[in-house]
This record gives C-alpha cells, sequence and structure tokens, in this order.
C-alpha cells in the first residue's frame, strides 16, 4: 500500500505558505500545512491521483506548530474531477473524525474501499482556538479495467462453446455505471424457454430468472444506480442457490422450481437483448452506459471484445473508454437556497427542472413577480403551481400535476405561463399537462429562487420552506443555467448548497424492515410498518409472540388456540396451534387436511394411491416444534377388507408413509422404526398369528391396524401410499391424525452458576445490525453479569447492577451506550424474572418482566455495526450467582445444559419453579416442583384443571352424598363422644366448618346444601322464593354427612319444615366449585375410582355450567326424593317462575369465625345456659373446646332455642 497524491488543487489558500503543496503528512516546510483564506464550510482540497486507484486508507494532521487542525471532514471522489459522490459508510453520508491537536496522526482504513481518480475533503468543524489547518495523506493500491462504452444499440454476444447448454453453475461479475434509470445489462434465453435477465428498472436492478414449470424467480436489490457512478454486481449460482451480491450488500435465496439446471441457447448477450435487426420487444431497453469487468465463468468478457472474439457487429461504433455525460447535480439541505438570474419586466415565465427526493412536501422554486409571486411546490406528492397577481384583485392560479414523486426517482418538471395561459407538465407526460386559461397578466421579476426562498422565510410555515434532495438540467427562460459560472461566483447566489453532487440516500435499501415490514422514508430516516407481520418494534425484529404452546401456560393461559413464533426473531415466520393445558403436560397440536376415513380405492403396488398431507404450518415450523418438543406422536389407522398393509411377515410393503425427511418408512402406529409391524405385532394380538398386522391377513371382514407413531425425528407424516385396494371387493380407509407434541426443552433449558467465578463460553454472538437477547434468571445476590460479548473497542453486556437495576450496555463504535431499568421491587428474590434486550440500526430497548422499559434512539450518524470478536460468555467473566434459562439470540437458543455438563461450577437445571410460578395454582391448589417446570395439584380442593380453576358441573335429578364420618368411626357412636372424636378423621375441624360453593337457576325456592348428623342437628342452605339465600343451623353434635342435590334422597335425620317449604318441586340448575372445610364432594364423585365414601342418585353430567343456556326441566313431584306427599302443596301465594336469578354467586356461604362453644357461650349467656368446668391442661389443647372435651369424662351441654337462621 502506497502514498497516491499525484497533485493537488484548492478552493482557496491563506497566503502562499499555506498552499497544499506543504500539506504532506509530517512535512514542516511553509507555515507548515493548508489553511483557506476563510475558515467556513465552502472550502475544500482537491486530490488527482493520476488514474484511477483504489484507496483503501486515509491519514490526516493539523498544521505544525499552530493552533489550527480539522476536527471532522467529509471524503468526496470522482472519475472526472466533476459529479462528486460523498464516501458512504453504515448507509449514512460518513464524517470522519479528525485531529484535536498538530502532530498526532489520525488514520482511517476505509470499510468499503473505493475506486476513484479524484478526491475532494470537505472540512466540516476545525479547531476553536485556531482556523482551518490540515496535513493528509492518501493510501491505496493501482488499480486497471477494462472498459467498454454502450451506446444504447449495440450488445456484445458470447457462445457457447457447446450448443444447447444446460448449466448448472454460474459466476457472473460486472461494474456498470449509468444516469438511465432502465436498460438490459445481461441476457440468455432457451428454447425450452429458460432465460436469465438482469436489468435496470427504475434505478434498481432487478434478476429474472426462469426454469422449469413454475421455477421464475425474480429479486430486486439496490437503488439510485442512475447515479453515473460505478456500481458492483456480482452472481454465483449453484443449481438452485444463488448469491446475489451489489455494493458489497449480499441477497441469499433459493430459485423456484424443480430442476437445478438452465436450458440455454448457445449465447449470452451483455448490454441488451439479443440483435436481430428488429425493435427491442416487451418495451425493454438496451444498456446505455459503461461496463468494465465483465466476466463469466472465468471469461474476460471486455478483453475478448477488445481483441474481437466476439460478435460486437450490433455497435455503431464501439469504444473502450467511458464517455461521460455531465449533467451538472445540485444538492439541498433544508437550510440551502439556489438564485439564478431571469429576465425582467416580460410577460412570459419558462422554467424547467429535474428533482429527486424522498420528502413529501417542500419547496422547489419561488420568483417575485413585478406585481406578485410565483410558487412551485411540492404538496403531498405532487407539483403544484401558484401564482398571485395583487393589482388584478387579489387574482391567483393554481394547478397540480403527477402523484408520487417523493419516489426518489428523478422526475422532469416543466411550467409555461403567459397572459391568460399557465401550464404544468411532470416527466414529459402529455397525460400529466394541466393547463389554465385564467384571465391573468404576468410580469416577471429579475431572479428565481430554487429550493428555497430567502426573503419569504418568514412568511411561510417551515416544511413549505425547505427542500431536501437534488436538481438538475436547471432551465430558466428555455436557457439551460450555467452552474459552473453559480460555482465560481460570476453569476447568481446559493447558501448551503452542493454543487456537482447529488447525496441522496436510499435508507430502505437494504431493507432494514425485517419480516415483510414496509419501509418508508424521508431525507432524513426511513420508518417500519409492522402491521400484519406478527413483529414489532422500529425494525419489526421482535415478535409479538410466545415461542411455544409452554410459555403461554406460564402466562396463566388456558386451553385454546395460539399463534407461537418459536424462534422469536429468526426468519420463521408465526403460526397458529392448538394448546391444551393438562394438569401435567402441555400439548401441541397442528392439525392437517385430511379428512378421517379416507377411502381409497383402485391402487396397486404399481400404481400406489399417493396421498398429500398439508399441515396448518410449513414444514420448517413443524421442525421447529419437533426439535424442541420432549414427546411427538401422531396417530394413524389403516382401516381394510381385502385390503394388505405391510404385507408382513417378509413381504415388499404395499403401503408406507413419508416423514420429514422425504424418506420411506415401514412400519406403522405402535410399532417402531427398522422393524416391518405394526401394533398388534409388537403385542403379539393380531387376528392371524401369522402375519404381523391384522389387514395382512387379508380377510374379508374389516379390520384395522392403528397405532402411535413417536420416533419425533420421522414427524409429521407427509404422504401415504397406498397400494392394495384394485382386487375385487378390496376396500380401505386412512386415517392420519393431528399432529402433537409436550414439552418444550429450548423453554427449560437452565444452568446454575454455583461460584462467582464460573461461567459458560459459546461462539462470538453475530448481531452486526440487528440483535436480541432474551432469557430468565432468579438469584439472591445483589450484582452479576448474566453476558457478555467483547470486540476491539466494541461490546455488549447485561448485567444485574444492583438488586433493582438491570443494564444493557454497547458499543458499535460511537462511544459506550447504557440502558438501566428499575424495578419497584428486589430483582434478587430467588424468583424467576424476564429479560429482553434489542439493538438495531434505529434504536436500542431494554425490557424487564415484560413490564418496565427504556428506549434509546440511535444516533442519526454514526457507526451502525457491532464488530465482536471474543467468545460470547454466559454468567460473565466477572461472575454470577443464580440461574439462567431459555437464553435466546436472534432467535436460537443456547443450550446451557450441554454446556453445563463440561464446566466446572455449573450444573445443568435450576430447581425452584413454584417460587415465580406457583401464584397460578389458585383455589388452594398446591405447587409441585418438577424438572421441566411446575404443576398444580388440585386434589384437596373442589377445583381440577391444570391450574385448579376448572369447577363447574351441572345435575338434572341428582343427589351428591358425600359420608363425612367413615363407616368405621360411624359405627362407634354407641361409644363416648371422647372416643368418637379421637377416630375422626385428620381434616375434622370441631369448631369451625367452611361452607363455599356456587350456583345458577332461574327458579325458586329451592335446597341447595344440605349438612346432617344421626340426630336433630343439621346444617342448610336454601334459596327463599324472594332470591335470598338462607342459612339454617342446628348443631348439638359432629356433622356425620353432606349431601348436595338439585333432589335430595334421605340422608340422615332431615328437617320436614325445610323439605316441605323451599325444596318443592326441587333445585333446577348448575352447582359448581362446592367445598365443605376440605372435602370436594362433587369433585370427589366425579373423579374418584370407589375409594372416597362419596355416592350420587341419578345421573351426574359434566358441564360447562353458564356457557349456554339451561334446558334441565322442572322435577315432578313422583322423582322428587325429597317429596314427603303427594298431595302436600306449599300454598305459598308466591309464582316460583318469577324469581330470575342469573349469573354465578360466588363463594356462598358460611364461615363460623370463631369457636362454636364461645359463640354459643356468648349467644346463651341472655336466651339459655351453658356449663362447663375449665380442666387442667387445657392451655396445651388446640381450642378450649378441646380442651374441655378432652378433659372431661362427664362432659354435657345444654342449650335452648338452640335453631339459628341467617339470612343473606
Amino acid at each position: 500500500m502506497a502514498s497516491l497524491i499525484s497533485s493537488l488543487i484548492f478552493s482557496s489558500v491563506f497566503t502562499s505558505g499555506y498552499a497544499p503543496g506543504y500539506a504532506k503528512l509530517n512535512k514542516r516546510g511553509g507555515a507548515g500545512g493548508w489553511s483557506p483564506l476563510d475558515s467556513d464550510h465552502y472550502q475544500w482540497l482537491q486530490v488527482d491521483l493520476g488514474s484511477r486507484k483504489q484507496v483503501t486508507a486515509i491519514a490526516t494532521q493539523g498544521r505544525y506548530s499552530s493552533s489550527d487542525w480539522t476536527t471532522r471532514y467529509r471524503l468526496l471522489y470522482s472519475d472526472t474531477g466533476r459529479n462528486w459522490k460523498p464516501y458512504h459508510q453504515d448507509g449514512n453520508i460518513w464524517a470522519f473524525a479528525g485531529n484535536s491537536n498538530t502532530e498526532s496522526v489520525v488514520r482511517h482504513d476505509l470499510q468499503n474501499p473505493t475506486v476513484a481518480r479524484y478526491l475532494r475533503i470537505i472540512p466540516l468543524d476545525w479547531s476553536e482556538e485556531g482556523r482551518i489547518g490540515l496535513r493528509f495523506e492518501i493510501y491505496g493500491c493501482p488499480y486497471w479495467a477494462d472498459v467498454i462504452n454502450f451506446d444504447g444499440q449495440g450488445v456484445i454476444s458470447y457462445r457457447f462453446k457447446m450448443k444447447k447448454m444446460k448449466i448448472l453453475k454460474d459466476v457472473i461479475a460486472l461494474k456498470f455505471k449509468t444516469s438511465e434509470s432502465e436498460g438490459v445489462i445481461l441476457h440468455g434465453e432457451g428454447q425450452q424457454g429458460d432465460y436469465i435477465t438482469l436489468e435496470l428498472r427504475r434505478g434498481r436492478l432487478l434478476l429474472n430468472q426462469y426454469g422449469s414449470i413454475l421455477g421464475h424467480t425474480s429479486v430486486t436489490s439496490g437503488s439510485l444506480l442512475d447515479d453515473h457512478h460505478w456500481h458492483s454486481v456480482v452472481i454465483e449460482r449453484y443449481r438452485r442457490n444463488v448469491n446475489f451480491t451489489l455494493d458489497q450488500h449480499t441477497q441469499h435465496f433459493r430459485t423456484n422450481g424443480e430442476f437445478d439446471h438452465l436450458d440455454l441457447d448457445y449465447e449470452l448477450t451483455f448490454g441488451g437483448m439479443p440483435y436481430s435487426g428488429k425493435p427491442v420487444s416487451g418495451g425493454r431497453r438496451n444498456f446505455k452506459g459503461c461496463m468494465e469487468s465483465i466476466n463469466y465463468n472465468g471469461e474476460n468478457i471486455t478483453d475478448l471484445a477488445r481483441r474481437k472474439k466476439l460478435d460486437t457487429s450490433s455497435f455503431r461504433n464501439l469504444t473502450f473508454s467511458c464517455v461521460d455525460t455531465h449533467t451538472f447535480p445540485v444538492f439541498f439541505n433544508d437550510t440551502s437556497f439556489l438564485q439564478l438570474p431571469g429576465r425582467r419586466d416580460h410577460n412570459m415565465v419558462s422554467v424547467g427542472f429535474q428533482f429527486r427526493t424522498w420528502n413529501p412536501s417542500g419547496l422547489l422554486l419561488f420568483s417575485s413577480l413585478a406585481d406578485g409571486m410565483l410558487e412551485l411546490a411540492l404538496n403531498n406528492g405532487k407539483v403544484t403551481a401558484h401564482i398571485n397577481v395583487t393589482q388584478q384583485k387579489n387574482m391567483h392560479v393554481d394547478i397540480s400535476s403527477g402523484s408520487g414523486l417523493n419516489d426518489g426517482e428523478w422526475h422532469d418538471v416543466r411550467f409555461l405561463a403567459k397572459e391568460n395561459f399557465a401550464m404544468l407538465t411532470t416527466d414529459g407526460d402529455e397525460a400529466s399537462a394541466v393547463r389554465t386559461t385564467s384571465p391573468v397578466q404576468i410580469t416577471t421579476g429579475s431572479t428565481y429562487h430554487f429550493g428555497g426562498n430567502v426573503k419569504a422565510k418568514c412568511q411561510a410555515s417551515p416544511i413549505q420552506r425547505s427542500f431536501q434532495g437534488c436538481m438538475q438540467l436547471i432551465q430558466v427562460d428555455d436557457q439551460l443555467a450555467d452552474l459552473t459560472a453559480v460555482e465560481q461566483g460570476r453569476m447568481g447566489a446559493f447558501e448551503n448548497v452542493s454543487l456537482d453532487m447529488c447525496a441522496i440516500i436510499d435508507r430502505c435499501m437494504p431493507n432494514h424492515c425485517e419480516h415483510g415490514g414496509r419501509c418508508s422514508q424521508t431525507w432524513d430516516g426511513f420508518t417500519c410498518t409492522c402491521d400484519g407481520t406478527g413483529y414489532t418494534g422500529a425494525t419489526c425484529h421482535t415478535s409479538v409472540y410466545e415461542q411455544s404452546c409452554e410459555a403461554y401456560k406460564h402466562l396463566g393461559r388456558s386451553s385454546d388456540s395460539y399463534w407461537i413464533d418459536p424462534d422469536g426473531s429468526g426468519p420463521l415466520g408465526p403460526f397458529k396451534v392448538i394448546c391444551n393445558m393438562t394438569e401435567d403436560k402441555v400439548w401441541t397440536t397442528v392439525v392437517n387436511n385430511l379428512p378421517a376415513q379416507t377411502a381409497v380405492t383402485g391402487s396397486s403396488r404399481e400404481r400406489r394411491t399417493v396421498l398429500q398431507l398439508n399441515y396448518s404450518a410449513s414444514m420448517e415450523q413443524v421442525t421447529a416444534i419437533t426439535n424442541s418438543a420432549e414427546h411427538c406422536e401422531q396417530h394413524v389407522a389403516y382401516a381394510c377388507r381385502m385390503s394388505r398393509l405391510l404385507n408382513t411377515p417378509d413381504g415388499t410393503p404395499y403401503t408406507w408413509w413419508v416423514g420429514r425427511g422425504n424418506e420411506k418408512h415401514f412400519y406403522w402406529g405402535g410399532s417402531v422404526p427398522g422393524i416391518q409391524k405394526c401394533a398388534c405385532g409388537i403385542e403379539r394380538n393380531c387376528t392371524d398369528s401369522k402375519y404381523y398386522c391384522n389387514c395382512d391377513a387379508d380377510q374379508k371382514q374389516w379390520r384395522d391396524d392403528s397405532g402411535l407413531l413417536v420416533y419425533k425425528d420421522h414427524l409429521p407424516v407427509s404422504q401415504v401410499a397406498v397400494g392394495d385396494t384394485n382386487r375385487p371387493g378390496s376396500e380401505a380407509k386412512l386415517t392420519v391424525g393431528p399432529f402433537r407434541c409436550y414439552g418444550d426443552r429450548s423453554y427449560w433449558n437452565a444452568a446454575s452458576f454455583n461460584t462467582p467465578s464460573s461461567y459458560l463460553h459459546f461462539s462470538t454472538f453475530q448481531g452486526e445490525t440487528s440483535a436480541d437477547i432474551s432469557f430468565y434468571f432468579k438469584t439472591s445476590a445483589p450484582y452479576g453479569v448474566f453476558l457478555e460479548n467483547l470486540g476491539n473497542t466494541d461490546f455488549i453486556r447485561l448485567e444485574l447492577k444492583s438488586p433493582t437495576v438491570v443494564s444493557f450496555s454497547f458499543d458499535v463504535g460511537n462511544g459506550p451506550v447504557e440502558l438501566n431499568v428499575h424495578s419497584p421491587i428486589p430483582l434478587n428474590d430467588d424468583q424467576w424474572h424476564r429479560v429482553s434486550a434489542e439493538r438495531n440500526t434505529k434504536e436500542a430497548i431494554l425490557q424487564l418482566d415484560q413490564k418496565y422499559k427504556e428506549v434509546r434512539p440511535a444516533p442519526t450518524q454514526g457507526h451502525t455495526r457491532l464488530e465482536l470478536y471474543s467468545q460470547l460468555y454466559v454468567g460473565g467473566q466477572r461472575g454470577f450467582l443464580g440461574c439462567i434459562r431459555s437464553l435466546k439470540m436472534n432467535g436460537v437458543t443456547l443450550d446451557l445444559e450441554e454446556r453445563a455438563l463440561v464446566t466446572p461450577g455449573v450444573k445443568p437445571g435450576c430447581s425452584g419453579h413454584c417460587t415465580s410460578f406457583g401464584m397460578y395454582c389458585r383455589n388452594g391448589g398446591k405447587c409441585v416442583e418438577k424438572y421441566n417446570g411446575y404443576s398444580c395439584d388440585c386434589s384437596t380442593t373442589a377445583y381440577d384443571g391444570p391450574f385448579c380453576s376448572k369447577g363447574q358441573y351441572a345435575y338434572a335429578g341428582t343427589l351428591v352424598k358425600y359420608n363425612l364420618v367413615p363407616e368405621v368411626v360411624a359405627a362407634a357412636s354407641s361409644l363416648d363422644e371422647k372416643s368418637v372424636i379421637h377416630n375422626l378423621p385428620v381434616e375434622t375441624n370441631l369448631t369451625r366448618e367452611d361452607l363455599t360453593f356456587s350456583f345458577s337457576t332461574s327458579t325458586s325456592p329451592s335446597l341447595l346444601v344440605y349438612v346432617s348428623t344421626k340426630t336433630q342437628d343439621y346444617m342448610a342452605v336454601v334459596l327463599r322464593h324472594n332470591g335470598r339465600i338462607l342459612v339454617t343451623l342446628q348443631k348439638r353434635s359432629n356433622f356425620r354427612c353432606l349431601s348436595v342435590s338439585l333432589l335430595l334422597a334421605e340422608t340422615g335425620y332431615i328437617d320436614p319444615v325445610i323439605i316441605e317449604k323451599y325444596n318443592t318441586p326441587g333445585f333446577v340448575g348448575c352447582l359448581s366449585r362446592v367445598q365443605f372445610n376440605s372435602i370436594a364432594p362433587l369433585k370427589a364423585a366425579l373423579r374418584s375410582r370407589g375409594s372416597v365414601p362419596v355416592s350420587h342418585q341419578g345421573k351426574l353430567v359434566e358441564s360447562n355450567c353458564g356457557a349456554s343456556p339451561l334446558t334441565i326441566p322442572p322435577m315432578s313431584a313422583a322423582t322428587d326424593p325429597w317429596h314427603l306427599d303427594a298431595g302436600q302443596v306449599i300454598p305459598d301465594g308466591v309464582n316460583r317462575n318469577s324469581a330470575i336469578i342469573g349469573g354465578i354467586i360466588a363463594v356462598v356461604i358460611f364461615t363460623i369465625l370463631c369457636t362454636l362453644v364461645f359463640l354459643i357461650r356468648y349467644m346463651f349467656r341472655h336466651k339459655g345456659t351453658y356449663h362447663t368446668n375449665e380442666a387442667k391442661g387445657g392451655e396445651s389443647s388446640e381450642s378450649a373446646d378441646a380442651a374441655i372435651i378432652g378433659t372431661e369424662a362427664n362432659f354435657t351441654e345444654t342449650i335452648d332455642e338452640s335453631k339459628k337462621e341467617w339470612f343473606i
């Protein structure tokens, strides 16, 4: 690499001692470097390298022994010394950091080496103590290439050495530059219809390939390619895999179709379609511009053309140098204007220009007329013309033309106005011409302001006063403006304008909006619209869905259909599955389109019937579920009559199925890979023991072979080929069930870090322009580093900085950035917390527990690529104590458990899930720890389901009876009370009863719950005629039996008054969630298998009560087990059907908050008597009642007025 400076020119010089000849690096001659006459933004220093060179680096110093240096500068380059282009890096016009003193050298290696002959350094900022000062050096390499100029007519024909080539592999490389937005660069075509075309369309590069049926592929790359600067293209194709690279941006894709080769004719043409002497068909233009270094599969096409080895006869004048067409563009920012002179006091206005911009609005032209004003503006993508003549009673003209003109392409504008006539035309289209014949007289002024108006800036809104974009080919009074004279100061004026340069940038190419997000832009930035993509964020990077059904369960969700995204921000899109949350497993189900019992006829071994299964998700999406699942299965069934299946024991199978890997499988449901059997063959219970499948017996009766396929690497079933249904009487019916999996190993993949020095290491994290990290952690330590990855200066780190602060810090070259999220509660509480962090070209985000978030916008200028080199350390080299699980980086789950197995100080897995998820076990359910997660034990509650939240049941003419005291204990009722008490179940509480239930009904009155004893004591909850609840209690001894009913049968003592008054004709409706102390009678009746002392009379139906209107009819007196006398009718005079009670009245009813003895003692201080003698040792008993009963053999109690009622 060598110094390249040949000669220098400059905008100005302070004195002769400050000339650029003294501006070489480390030189001290003259004044020690270059300084211009004025230190402002219009100064530049230009280098002529003598010929085109590849520039790779630039270095700068301040002026020797002075206070003059340049702190920031821009680099422009050109082949001709005209039409400059600014150096781009990270999607922006790059500003290089300069010097902070006079002697230190600051060198920058160009990220994108540039080929040019001329360079310009534009100082942007300089020393506050002095002025612009500069010494510099340019580094690079020689460059040479064959160049061909294409005139838009001629093409170069390259003929293959073999006719009708079948091409598997192509490598095409070339460079081009043009000022045209349309043109065919390369074309090849075959007799079978195959073709390949590379062409410019609206300034974008379009690659079309067609090969075989349904094999059309079209890919677009780049934009603004009509800027008359060199662009590099490389196309690498092997079979159907293609790398398409434009200016170092590569797209990887796979072509459509079924075949790998292209059937082309014997030639390819460069520069256009094959020459036939006829106009090019399809409206396609040939390429007009320059190409160099054309290479096809190792052949140098430009060299062959120079040596006349190729057919170039279609060229009128073939030249091997680039003919430049110069248009002198002008670049405007939001504070720019360009002033040009015009004819004064003329009765006609004629102006024209071309412009390009991304902004929908902006002022294009302003001119003060002798008696009014003229304005051309861009409003919402349309060009509008406004003329206002003040001396004609404010006569004005408003016309508009075009639409969508803020698309970044060049658009031509022509405006003509004269007496009583005005016309506005865009893009030379007569259809766009808008005319008006309004009576108006025009007298021109002397100046035209393009891109802004200095005098009128305060008279209009800023958005109307500013134009950001480029203009060229400016005409005033039908004369092309001499912008070179303007640059030299010989005419006109300008402010903040960059002449001979168009610095437009397409911020949507390459598209930073991921996952199909739609990119839109203005001059300063871009935005992404993510609607309908399933992703969110500034660049549509983050999935809005959870990764699996397991994740939804741990958010407390119930069984339903959900969208999942297994790889998060990865390439797989979200898809819908059915999630079934059971007590111990979470099933994920993907359905297929094959109807159950699909009949198959007319198939034979030679001509099988192939049934194709399509799933509600793609095979890649289903594979993602399978890879992370603990277990997968799919049920298959083959019903047959004289239709053989696998042709066991030793024959060639008639039927097979194809799985995920497109391989044929010859085993059936219930068997395993490698064993050509059905389930009955494994279990040895086939209809005919000579065969391993029921259907292989070939019997005339209907038989069936069915079972589960469980080898998940083969699943799901994608095809079934049936081959034995063509004989007379032969029939078969095939069923392939949905694909089901449970478990999500990636969600529970965890590691425990047991020492401060322990960590896991992985390969370098690749997240250059877009990175996301998510994981769960739990710890009792106050701080620790979760993970970090380092580069030379770049880094990325996530850490717990304090018990309440999580930090996300990184550096992409613009200096360290740190985001902190504060939690209102301590995070070292040994519970799981979720952290997600994202960095992209637009912003950085840190989120904690999906609640607390900090967002930091990215700088509009600066580095955007994160360059890391070291290994990724999880747990951090600076220490973390605790657990990390489900660590995902850019959609890829890191296998912490596998790495922890071989790492000292780190153990796979992590216990203690109930501390975080136990809250989802509702209604008293107990959280049970599992290796991968948790489950809810609902055995001691009135509920069931995965979260102990399911508990609704309906009954029709049913009695449920639960014996509270087992028969053995009941038989001891003849013994003394003390012995009975000691034999009661552990759950029995003599001093407190808790009863809860829910019900729904539309009739009254009715009996809801009745708790009885063998004596005349009881507790009853009834619904009265007026819809109110009545609780009746009469108790002298312990309860023995609990009955829950719509219609109840005799259970011990029955109070006839209660039954006669409140249970005719009986309860009609739903009862649910019934719990008496620790007893759940309804759940026991539905779930028990005979081990629980529960029974029921009538039909017991489990139902989603309240989900639909009740249709249970009222019970007749003949079937009412509570009915005392068929002739008795309660003459209450109340219309029972008038009581309409809707909804579920939850949590009825009854808690005695203090001990029954003290309650009764309190009540009978005034109405009755209570005798007791407190014995010694009572202080050690659980209650006063227990102390009395346990120590006094002759304990008695006397209660008067013992029957009590409460109304609710």
